[in-house]
C-alpha cells in the first residue's frame, strides 16, 4: 500500500540440482544469479547456484512490481478460508531418488524457469512443468509441482493476471500445504484485489510459523493500511524494520504511516535518515516534498521536488489510485503541485 504495493517480485522455488545426478551432455544454460531490487517495478526470480540446496521457508521480501497497475480494483469473490501453513509436512528431499530421469528432467526445467529471458518465456517454462508432471505419482511429484504453480504464479502475478495467479497460488497451497511462500502471494493477489481482510489472513498464517518474517509483518502492515488502520498498521511496519534493519521499504512504509497518523516531526526525521542512506529513493523524495510543502516550507520541498526524476508523481490519478499513498501526504503533494497551501493539522 506504501512504499511497496507488495506483489511478488523475487520468489522463485527451485529444487537442489545437488540433490540429482546430472549429466555434463545436458546441454543446459547456466544459472545466473539474479538481484531483486526495492526500487525498480519489474524483476526475475529469486534464484541461487545449481549446488544451493532450497530451504522450503526461505524467501525473499516481496517487492513492488507490475501489480501496482492492478491495485484499485474492487474486490469481488467469497470470502477465503482460514489458512495454516503445516510445516510438520514438509518433504524430506533426501529421499528422492537422484538418479530418476524425471526428477532431473523437473530440476533442470526449473532452472530454466528461474533463467528466463523474461516473464512470458519464465510462465511458459512453469506451465510445462505442470502439464507434464501433475498426473504422475512420484515421492517429489506434489513438492515440483507446487513450486511450478507457486512460481507461475508469480509470473501471471508480474503481468497483472491476478485472477489467474490467484488460481495458482490456490493450488500451490493445496499440494505444497508446508510452504509459506505461496500463502505470503496470495495475500498479495488479494491485496491487488481489494480484498484486504482475506490478505491479512494470509499474512497472519505466515507469521505464525515464522516471527521473524519481516516480509509477513511489512505486508500485513500493508493490508491493515488499506482497511484505513493507519496506526496499526505502523506498528507492523515498525516490526518488520525491526527485524530487517536493511529492509528500506519496511522503514519507509512506517515513514508515511507515521505521517498519516499526525505524528509529522518524527516522519520527517525518518524520511530524511532514510534518503541519507538512499539518496536515490525517489518515493522518499517525493514524500518529503510533500510533507515539507505541507509544513510550509516551500524553499525546501521545491528543492527535493527538483530531484524526483519519476513524472509518474505528477500524475494525480496514479498517485491515488495506483501508488495509493496514505492520503495525508496524497493531498499535500496534490497541493504542491497546485500550488495551494495545506491547512494545518488541530
Amino acid at each position: 500500500m506504501l512504499a511497496n504495493k507488495t506483489c511478488t517480485h523475487g520468489l522463485g522455488e527451485h529444487i537442489s540440482l545437488g540433490l540429482v545426478n546430472t549429466s555434463s551432455r545436458l546441454n543446459r544454460r547456466p544459472l545466473k544469479a539474479q538481484q531483486a531490487s526495492v526500487q525498480v517495478e519489474t524483476g526475475g526470480s529469486e534464484t541461487a547456484g545449481a549446488s544451493a540446496t532450497f530451504h522450503p521457508l526461505s524467501r525473499r521480501n516481496l517487492f513492488a512490481t507490475a501489480v501496482g497497475t492492478c491495485l484499485s480494483l474492487a474486490g469481488t469473490g467469497v470470502a477465503a478460508e482460514p489458512v495454516i501453513v503445516q510445516t510438520e509436512l514438509t518433504p524430506n528431499q533426501s529421499l528422492y531418488d537422484p538418479k530418476d530421469p524425471d526428477l532431473v528432467d523437473a530440476a533442470l526445467m526449473m532452472q530454466d524457469g528461474l533463467n528466463a529471458a523474461d516473464v512470458k518465456a519464465e510462465e511458459a517454462v512453469w506451465t510445462r512443468i505442470i502439464d507434464k508432471y501433475k498426473d504422475t505419482d512420484r515421492q517429489w511429484t506434489a513438492d515440483i509441482v507446487g513450486r511450478a504453480y507457486g512460481n507461475r504464479g508469480n509470473a501471471r502475478t508480474r503481468q497483472g493476471r491476478i485472477e489467474e495467479a490467484l488460481a495458482d497460488y490456490n493450488e500451490a497451497i493445496r499440494l505444497s500445504p508446508w510452504s509459506p511462500n505461496p500463502v505470503l502471494n496470495r495475500g498479495i493477489a488479494y491485496e491487488a484485489l481489494g480484498r484486504y481482510e482475506d490478505a491479512a489472513e494470509q499474512y497472519k498464517a505466515v507469521i505464525a510459523v515464522d516471527e521473524t518474517d519481516p516480509a509477513g509483518w511489512n505486508n500485513l502492515g500493508n493490508s491493515v493500511a488499506g482497511m484505513g488502520n493507519w496506526e496499526e498498521a505502523v506498528t507492523y511496519y515498525g516490526k518488520a524494520a525491526q527485524l530487517a534493519p536493511g529492509f528500506s521499504f519496511a522503514a519507509a512504509n512506517e515513514a508515511l504511516g507515521l505521517y498519516q497518523i499526525g505524528q509529522t516531526t518524527r516522519a520527517l526525521k525518518e524520511m530524511r535518515a532514510l534518503l541519507r542512506r538512499y539518496p536515490t529513493f525517489t518515493d522518499m523524495r517525493a514524500g518529503l516534498a510533500a510533507a515539507l510543502w505541507a509544513e510550509g516550507l516551500e524553499g525546501q520541498a521545491e528543492s527535493q521536488w527538483e530531484r524526483v526524476d519519476d513524472s509518474r508523481y505528477k500524475d494525480r490519478e496514479w498517485l491515488v489510485n495506483v501508488r495509493k499513498w496514505p492520503p495525508r501526504l496524497s493531498s499535500a503533494l496534490i497541493a504542491f503541485l497546485d500550488l495551494r497551501s495545506v491547512p494545518k493539522q488541530a
